[in-house]
């Protein structure tokens, strides 16, 4: 029997102020995304979704093919990053969704992206 694939997905979002216009309700985000391959087989990423909710439950879906123009494929005990960005109109956000991957025997699976804030940091004067 076939080990089912285990991947793990952590992001880290960061508020981008140089980019960001609060006046014209324009705020940008920055994430890093590492996926893990903590399985014993080779997955590869062939496409991704993510929801993205702004501060006033107004929801946006994204989806595509695999991520910054790569279906990257990641051997065992390996991991893949990256950085992208979102524009949300208010301070704070969240962001959730799935990746669609492939083991080697050419099984579609998903793995869920846990949901994650984008916010500005507290600024204290």
């Amino acid at each position: 029997m076939l080990d089912s694939p285990r991947v793990c997905v952590q992001v880290q979002s960061v508020y981008i102020e140089s980019q960001s216009s609060p006046d014209d309700e324009r705020f940008v985000f920055a994430y890093t995304v590492t996926i893990r391959n903590l399985g014993r087989n080779p997955v590869q990423l062939l496409g991704r979704y993510w929801l993205i909710t702004n501060g006033n439950g107004r929801e946006t879906e994204v989806q595509g093919e695999g991520v910054i123009g790569v279906q990257p494929l990641i051997t065992p005990g390996n991991e893949y990053q990256y950085t992208s960005g979102a524009v949300i109109e208010t301070p704070l956000g969240t962001m959730q969704g799935h990746y669609e991957m492939v083991d080697e025997q050419g099984n579609g699976f998903r793995v869920a992206i846990p949901v994650f804030r984008l916010a500005i940091p507290d600024f204290i004067h």
